[in-house]
């Protein structure tokens, strides 16, 4: 659909992805241990929403897709030199440094959230409990090692957070866009015929 000079972009189903997994990161991070019950539901909602974007990357709307956005990597290294060199070319969707970083970040939220699970499931009587007894990670050896290894995936997760959040200031600047708002509302403004249709 087009506005005037505008076209959605992203549709609803990733714009409610996308702040509520911020939400739901920032809180399970923020609260870690003080509060477990509100950090393992936080936990919980990340992992769902993961799952349903991996979903609607296979079946969603044009830009969600995966096959619009997941490059090869000489694409990606030749798109990142560009950048460096300050000729970058605008997409409507990811660019491919944002696939890459979709992709990182799914990858880093999924194995955290995945761990998390794990954690709980080295507690005896939890449902998870056999799985992680035949994985060889009962006990508190085990237990020790998966809550270690959970919050280094959580931690690689906000360094990507980070990561992301500089692109998309440094988009932001270099395409005199503001790409926060177009994650709030949906819409870009249409490519100039000078940049890229991608």
């Amino acid at each position: 659909m087009t506005t005037g000079r505008e076209i959605t972009v992203w549709d609803r189903f990733v714009r409610l992805f996308h702040w509520l997994l911020v939400g739901g990161f920032f809180t399970a991070y923020l609260v870690e241990d003080d509060w477990l019950g509100v950090h393992v539901w936080a936990g919980y909602l990340v992992f769902s929403l993961v799952v349903l974007r991996i979903a609607w990357g296979l079946v969603g709307s044009k830009h969600a897709r995966f096959a619009d956005f997941v490059r090869r990597p000489r694409e990606v290294f030749v798109y990142l030199k560009s950048t460096l060199a300050g000729r970058a070319r605008r997409y409507l969707g990811h660019n491919p440094a944002g696939g890459v970083m979709v992709i990182a970040l799914m990858g880093s939220l999924l194995t955290t959230t995945v761990l998390g699970m794990l954690v709980l499931g080295s507690e005896s009587g939890n449902a998870l409990h056999g799985l992680v007894s035949g994985l060889g990670l009962a006990g508190e050896a085990g237990e020790e090692a998966l809550e270690e290894t959970h919050e280094f995936f959580a931690n690689v997760t906000l360094a990507l957070v980070g990561l992301h959040v500089a692109g998309v200031l440094f988009s932001s600047l270099a395409h005199r866009e503001n790409l926060v708002r177009a994650m709030i509302t949906g819409r870009k403004r249409l490519n100039r015929p000078e940049e890229d249709q991608a």
